[in-house]
């Protein structure tokens, strides 16, 4: 991307925590926003699993737009599995954080492994949800990319990367809430980012901005993306 994307948010919501009751509430109070802010045309949601979901499919309704998922998993570091040093796509693309692999020492056999490690993990996923759906994806579409939230920003912009390649018209990046480093990350790469919570700061965790959160499990999204296909998303 040769210029950073405009970035909207709630300027109400900035800095604050415990403001969405849970990813649902979020994603509805999302596209409100979106509805309210950006004019679009035809829309695809793009959701990244898992936490991503329930978003995009609260975007998807709201919007009446087709939903699809882009399964994107972190490349995480061996001795702590909670923190990544990059990304890979469900294409098998890899996104590495270079300045993390560096300042972690982390060796290219442990690189390998994890990629051998993260490809596994996609295809486990892919095959449980019934493929990535990213072959729905038609040139010449915007699409709106949800995730539950930006920690680092490095899985959005490995899923915003691997989309572009279907050359739509436009990529949306859509969170509830993200650190203002990566907000401007994803802008960098994509055409507008709609945050509702950015938040500044030395730490930031996704799970503050919620009063209800928990990891999804594999059946709760087989069971949103199943409510997907009965509202005629998928």
């Amino acid at each position: 991307m040769g210029r950073m994307a405009d970035i909207l948010e709630d300027e109400g919501l900035r800095g604050r925590t415990g403001i969405f009751s849970d990813r649902a509430d979020a994603g509805r109070k999302l596209a409100v926003f979106l509805e309210g802010h950006i004019p679009l045309n035809r829309p695809l949601v793009c959701a990244v699993p898992a936490g991503g979901v329930p978003v995009g499919l609260e975007v998807a309704a709201a919007l009446h737009a087709p939903l699809m998922l882009g399964v994107v998993r972190k490349l995480k570091i061996p001795w702590n599995p909670e923190a990544g040093f990059g990304a890979m796509t469900w294409d098998g693309r890899v996104f590495l954080n270079q300045a993390m692999v560096q300042a972690a020492g982390i060796t290219r056999e442990e690189v390998r492994h994890a990629m051998e490690e993260t490809r596994r993990s996609i295809d486990e996923r892919m095959a449980r949800y019934g493929g990535s759906g990213q072959a729905a994806l038609p040139s010449g579409r915007e699409v709106v990319v949800t995730d539950d939230g930006l920690a680092s920003g490095y899985t959005m912009v490995a899923a915003v990367t691997t989309l572009r390649d279907a050359g739509p018209a436009r990529v949306i990046v859509a969170v509830p809430t993200g650190s203002a480093s990566a907000v401007a990350l994803a802008a960098r790469h994509s055409d507008v980012v709609v945050c509702l919570n950015i938040r500044g700061g030395p730490s930031f965790a996704v799970a503050d901005a919620y009063q209800r959160w928990y990891d999804l499990s594999d059946r709760e999204v087989e069971a949103l993306l199943a409510r997907a296909r009965g509202l005629g998303l998928m």
